[in-house]
């Protein structure tokens, strides 16, 4: 029990240390260029809500469906190693699925960047 109360005394007390010297280190100079809405050191001409293009949208989809993809059939040659279950036919289906709607995205041109 001792130990328990001197290992959170310890961290309770490293990480009060911590947070004091990381508040009060860093030194803190704005000038124009750091308060400005861009720090790049452009000058803003327009509005700040210009139309955004929607395959910036569409391509950001896409690359979480196929990560998706990848994480549930990860698993997919311990599971087939297991019990006699149908992962190999539901990873088949899952698989073809995605190449499916690939393809069509792809017919449709939906993967073309250029107008």
């Amino acid at each position: 029990m001792n130990l328990i109360m001197l290992m959170l005394l310890i961290t309770t007390s490293l990480s009060t240390l911590l947070i004091t010297v990381g508040f009060w280190l860093p030194l803190n100079n704005p000038d124009t260029e750091k308060l400005s809405p861009y720090e790049c050191g452009f000058d803003p001409l327009g509005s700040a809500r210009l139309p955004f293009s929607i395959r910036f949208f569409l391509i950001a989809i896409l690359f979480l469906l196929f990560d998706l993809e990848i994480a549930l059939l990860l698993p997919t040659p311990w599971a087939s190693q297991m019990l006699p279950t149908n992962t190999l036919l539901w990873s088949t289906i899952i698989l073809l699925l995605l190449t499916v709607g690939l393809v069509y995205e792809w017919t449709q041109g939906g993967l073309e960047w250029a107008e």
